[in-house]
C-alpha cells in the first residue's frame, strides 16, 4: 500500500490541478497561457501540477477593489430581515400548535373507537 501512495498523489494532484486549470479564466492565468499549462499538467508528472500551483494559477486575494461591489450588509444586521424571520418563527409556531390539536384529535377519536370496540 506504501508504494501506491505516491502514485495516489500524484492522481489526485493531476485531477485537482486540472480541473483548477479548466475553470480558471484565461485572463487570469499566470506566466504561461492557459493553452500551455494543460498539457504541462496532463504531460509532465508531478512537476507540471506543482508548477501551476506555484507560478500559473491566478492569487487569489479578499481585498475588494473600486471596481468590485462592496459586500452586503449582514442579514443578522438588517431590521427587516429580523422580522421577517421572527413572523415566520411566529407562523411555525401556529403550525405546530395545530398539528399538535389534530394530533390530540385523532387520538381521542382512536380511543373513543377501541372503547366502542372493547364493549
Amino acid at each position: 500500500m506504501l508504494r501506491a501512495l505516491p502514485f495516489v498523489i500524484q492522481f489526485a494532484l493531476l485531477v485537482y490541478c486540472l480541473i483548477d486549470c479548466v475553470q480558471t479564466p484565461s485572463c487570469q492565468v499566470r506566466n504561461l497561457p492557459k493553452s500551455t499549462w494543460l498539457p504541462l499538467i496532463i504531460v509532465v508528472p508531478f512537476a507540471g501540477p506543482v508548477g501551476w500551483l506555484i507560478a500559473g494559477r491566478p492569487v487569489r486575494t479578499r481585498q475588494w477593489s473600486s471596481d468590485q461591489p462592496a459586500p452586503a450588509t449582514r442579514s443578522d444586521d438588517d431590521a427587516e430581515f429580523l422580522a421577517l424571520v421572527e413572523a415566520s418563527d411566529d407562523l411555525h409556531e401556529q403550525m405546530l400548535a395545530e398539528w399538535e390539536a389534530q394530533l390530540r384529535e385523532r387520538e381521542d377519536q382512536g380511543r373513543d373507537r377501541d372503547d366502542d370496540s372493547s364493549r
